[in-house]
């Protein structure tokens, strides 16, 4: 069984938006299991996450191009895997929308909608933030079962979309990637390398429970970091959970992130 962190964020931390228009409301849910946990099948799924009962919150460095605040990783999104590491993707082709911004506006998110488009930002490359946002949520978001909309009394269209990227911002509000590196001396430089195994450290340090990084290039470029839930997505508590270490070079660059920019290297 994973190991399990004694630190555990409840939902009302870091709130950007807290439901500005009248909508409805998650399912309450009474002694709610811890998702990854259960030995039988759990038939309320509106407050029990299942099959995708591993949340991954992931964030990017990226440096080229180079995208958000110099001393702040970005959001890449909140991804609902299988308890067996597997994943679904696109699980509800109604709701596959492309209109993100204009949801979050109809409910008054506009403080979160600023957040986002300062930490949760496309490669310009690939297209708008918008894009990238539609993307998260399609791809990833419908498979998240408590976000379902039978899983509200009172149901408001669209109001679970908001719930995900208020969800995701809260998350990674919590989860200082740039600040736990740099606790530990690994800050971005365009020769100094870094070994896996200090990085590793720095970030298991910082949360009681490992990380997973990921390399482009010989340089670091991805930060992954599990939970498990109890409850639902919405209001539910999110426990840091182990899933392993990246070991796919013995160190690497951390690139800065400026115009020209030098990054997070790995040896």
């Amino acid at each position: 069984m994973r190991s399990i962190a004694k630190l555990a964020f409840g939902s009302a931390q870091f709130a950007l938006y807290s439901n500005g228009v009248l909508g409805g409301a998650p399912d309450v849910c009474t002694n709610p299991q811890l998702s990854c946990h259960n030995t039988t099948a759990v038939a309320n799924t509106c407050c029990f996450n299942a099959p995708g009962g591993l949340l991954q919150q992931t964030q990017f460095w990226d440096t080229d191009p180079a995208t958000g605040p110099t001393d702040s990783w970005t959001v890449h999104g909140l991804w609902p895997n299988n308890c067996d590491g597997t994943y679904g993707q696109y699980c509800d082709e109604s709701r596959q929308y492309t209109n993100i911004t204009a949801i979050l506006k109809s409910y008054g998110a506009t403080t979160l909608l600023n957040y986002m488009n300062t930490y949760w930002l496309n490669d310009p490359n690939d297209g708008t933030n918008e894009v990238f946002w539609e993307h998260e949520w399609g791809k990833h978001g419908t498979c998240i079962s408590t976000l379902d909309t039978k899983c509200y009394t009172n149901y408001k269209p669209q109001e679970e979309v908001v719930d995900f990227f208020n969800k995701t911002t809260q998350l990674f509000q919590t989860l200082d990637t740039y600040t736990y590196l740099s606790a530990a001396g690994i800050v971005p430089s365009s020769s100094k390398t870094y070994t896996l195994k200090a990085i590793n450290a720095a970030l298991e340090k910082a949360r009681g429970v490992s990380a997973v990084v990921q390399c482009s290039d010989g340089a670091l470029d991805e930060a992954w970091y599990y939970f498990d839930v109890r409850g639902s997505v919405q209001t539910g508590t999110f426990v840091p959970t182990n899933q392993g270490k990246c070991h796919l070079l013995p160190s690497a660059y951390v690139l800065v992130k400026t115009m020209l920019t030098p990054a997070l290297r790995v040896i």
